[in-house]
């Protein structure tokens, strides 16, 4: 069956009617019709640990969690998505990630939003700054028979690892994420220059998060920031909530990295939740802004991951005059897509043939999207 709307194209303003056929999109045709609305591509956002009060990383998480998470994503114009689980005791992971492998087995909805599931940690820096949010009580060297059951419970749907190329093992362990075609990502790292670009030449083709989880304080050069943001051979995940990076480094990071720039909302399940004192997985005792900034109690430069959905990173870029409205959305739809190499079909693209997810929204101060509906998979799966 055939569905149809008619919105302006997010490229060129032109009104077009788009026809979805079986999950894809099978006509554009421009036509004469005035519309208030706009059409783009659904936003993939590659770093989830939860959102709207559901949590993807505790032991009480379960499948409706999962779904629920979906829900919420799918509200803000997220079509597709990487659930992020954090470092964490080797139990609560395993369940974790076990629960969002069965999500994806009893609902179809939940796995055609489901890229893979990031496991961030707990192979990461102990040190403080670096470790950024996450207890250094779980924090351990690499093990890959530790991934080995990471990837037995979840059938086969690990997509992406974030560790600290310094650590133990880092390097060959990196290999051996290449060879089973899982993205590698340096984040959470005091690692030097060398060892970066060791982690490159193994495999590494992410930082995650880039300009976070990193001390306050650093030489000012060379330092491990400076280092990825140098190698062309790395895409870099960037959180555009106002909070993790100052607009200067932001438009900085943005302009280097230019087509391997992806935006990232790192949301927590406190994301949409009323400001306050909370305890989380990872910390008993963070702090909710009333603007959204989020984090821990006692020391207020570090953060406990983010509070803003993936659109209000793509508003913000706007809003900064870093980028174009129609270049956020490829940093937050096209950009994940190629990625984790999956745009070959036209992923992340409003292209004849590619899969239908996209998003219809209308457009307030130049800046603001207001989502009307959300379409995955050729469904309507948010209606405002």
């Amino acid at each position: 069956m055939k569905h149809s709307w008619v919105a302006r194209h997010w490229q060129n303003g032109q009104a077009v009617k788009l026809t979805t056929k079986g999950g894809r999109i099978a006509e554009e045709e421009s036509v004469e019709v005035p519309s208030d609305v706009w059409i783009a591509p659904g936003l993939i956002d590659v770093q989830v640990n939860g959102i709207g009060g559901f949590d993807l990383n505790g032991m009480d998480t379960t499948v409706e969690t999962v779904q629920e998470v979906v829900r919420y994503l799918q509200k803000g114009g997220v079509t597709r998505f990487c659930p992020t689980i954090v470092t964490g005791p080797k139990e609560r992971m395993l369940h974790c990630i076990r629960t969002i492998a069965a999500a994806c087995a009893a609902d179809p909805i939940v796995d055609y939003a489901v890229i893979g599931i990031h496991v961030e940690g707990p192979f990461l820096s102990g040190e403080d700054g670096p470790r950024g949010a996450h207890n250094k009580n779980w924090i351990r060297d690499p093990d890959w028979q530790e991934f080995e059951q990471w990837d037995e419970a979840a059938a086969g749907k690990i997509a992406k690892v974030t560790l600290a190329p310094e650590k133990p093992g880092a390097i060959d362990f990196i290999r051996k994420l290449k060879h089973r075609g899982i993205v590698a990502s340096i984040g959470h790292c005091h690692a030097s220059e060398e060892i970066i670009q060791q982690a490159v030449e193994a495999g590494a083709t992410m930082s995650t998060h880039l300009g976070n989880g990193a001390h306050p304080y650093i030489k000012r050069h060379p330092n491990y920031i400076w280092s990825q943001l140098a190698d062309d051979r790395l895409w870099a995940g960037l959180i555009a909530d106002g909070f993790h990076l100052p607009a200067s480094t932001l438009k900085v990071m943005i302009r280097t990295k230019g087509d391997k720039a992806v935006l990232v909302s790192d949301a927590v399940n406190l994301a949409g939740m009323p400001p306050g004192r909370y305890a989380t997985p990872l910390n008993d005792n963070v702090v909710l802004e009333p603007n959204g900034f989020l984090h821990l109690a006692d020391t207020p430069d570090i953060l406990a991951g983010a509070a803003l959905p993936l659109y209000r990173g793509v508003e913000n870029v706007v809003r900064l005059g870093i980028a174009s409205m129609k270049e956020a959305i490829r940093m937050a739809s096209l950009h994940p897509a190629q990625l984790f190499g999956i745009d070959g079909d036209g992923l992340g693209s409003l292209e004849i043939g590619a899969p239908a997810d996209f998003i219809v929204y209308r457009l307030k101060d130049g800046h603001l999207l207001d989502i009307v509906e959300t379409v995955a998979n050729g469904i309507v799966v948010y209606e405002a």
